[in-house]
């Protein structure tokens, strides 16, 4: 069961409040998608780093209705 948008918006903004989100939906089927995730949560935290707690953010639907997410993470420009 594919994942809308706007669900996987409201879950990144519940991890990460503050933050700017954009996603885009990378075939159109509702399970392919890239996150472009400014957050002042990643300041001082390596991509790496940053990517695991999205990961881990969404960790009980990577995989099942979330079949591929593509990230762009970055702490915000003081």
């Amino acid at each position: 069961m594919p994942m809308p948008a706007t669900d996987l918006e409201s879950r990144l903004r519940a991890a990460f409040p503050g933050s700017e989100i954009v996603i885009t939906d990378l075939a159109g089927d509702g399970d392919h998608y890239k996150a472009r995730i400014v957050s002042p949560a990643f300041r001082g935290l390596t991509r790496v780093r940053q990517h695991q707690l999205v990961n881990k953010a969404l960790a009980d639907v990577l995989g099942g209705a979330l079949h591929a997410l593509a990230l762009e993470t970055a702490a915000p420009a003081d």
